[in-house]
């Protein structure tokens, strides 16, 4: 799809996709999570090495955007991406970063 076929709808949904994803926390979330892992947040604040409240913070704002889904099982809920081609944004800045 080309930009020129979105909708103004969609546009802002993908302008706020790219803001949630562009601070560096939530970029190290999204790399532990890679194929199809699904962790708790205190998984994810131990690897990250951040506070859990941050780590929670952090999570909230990309599962408000769409970008993270939970699922709850017994105490625990796990996330995990929701839409893999989220990958390809991720790769395709890492690449631009890297000239």
């Amino acid at each position: 799809m080309q930009f020129s076929n979105l909708t103004p709808e969609q546009l802002e949904k993908a302008s706020a996709i790219l803001k949630a994803i562009s601070h560096p926390v939530r970029l190290a979330i999204m790399n532990f999570l890679e194929d199809g892992k699904m962790l708790t947040v205190t998984q994810l604040h131990e690897m990250l090495k951040i506070e859990q409240s941050t780590t929670s913070h952090h999570l909230g704002i990309l599962k408000d955007k769409g970008i993270l889904s939970s699922k709850r099982e017994g105490k625990n809920t796990y996330y995990f991406i929701r839409d893999k081609n989220l990958f390809t944004i991720v790769d395709c800045v890492g690449k631009c970063a890297c000239t």
